[in-house]
């Protein structure tokens, strides 16, 4: 489980392809200046790491990178297949408990792709707006949460299948939503309480 705050934005730098099939094996370099990644502290095979809100299992690991095996369902429903060396990812470890919980509840398991729409200047921060599937855009409510690229983020509002949020310059910063553009793929996960409400008010609980 993640909470959705960023702590390091790492880069691809390697892919190649896994047995026989389609799955790829993909090493991503982590920020040598971020106390949490320097040196990869208290990680260990097997761990959890949120990558762009991707939940992934570290299969190798030095001082300066993991690695990380990616099923071709997993390439094929996120922005992972999409990576290249260079793509620069969200990181964030997984959470302990005891820990500050700074955003929400994020299980790692991304529900869609999204589209960037726009990113206007709006006083100190830039409001951003995304189109999500129409499968998922039901869950998607004004004031709600929702991961995208793995950051936690507060919905402005939603009209049909498009919603928007204002980020900071320090999201901006510290994350990969400072080179996102319209037109690009984002990672989507729903909030998971509305998950839950929506299904028992589907079983009429």
């Amino acid at each position: 489980m993640f909470t959705g705050i960023i702590s390091g934005v790492g880069r691809v730098s390697e892919t190649r392809p896994v047995g026989q099939g389609s799955d790829m094996r993909l090493r991503i370099s982590v920020p040598q200046d971020k106390a949490a990644w320097a040196g990869l502290p208290g990680v260990i095979l097997g761990a959890s790491i949120s990558c762009s809100g991707c939940c992934l299992t570290v299969v190798d690991m030095d001082g300066g990178s993991f690695a990380v095996d990616v099923s071709a369902e997993t390439l094929s429903k996120t922005t992972l297949g999409r990576w290249r060396p260079g793509t620069r990812v969200n990181l964030e470890r997984a959470l302990k408990l005891g820990d500050e919980l700074g955003g929400h509840i994020v299980s790692g398991h991304v529900d869609g792709l999204g589209e960037v729409l726009s990113s206007t200047p709006e006083n100190g921060s830039t409001r951003w707006t995304f189109r999500v599937p129409a499968a998922i855009s039901r869950f998607v409510a004004s004031k709600g949460s929702i991961a995208v690229d793995g950051v936690s983020l507060t919905v402005n509002e939603v009209e049909g299948d498009v919603f928007g949020v204002n980020i900071i310059p320090h999201t901006a910063e510290e994350t990969t939503f400072g080179t996102l553009a319209p037109g690009d793929a984002v990672n989507l996960e729903i909030d998971m309480l509305a998950r839950y409400v929506a299904r028992l008010t589907e079983r009429g609980l």
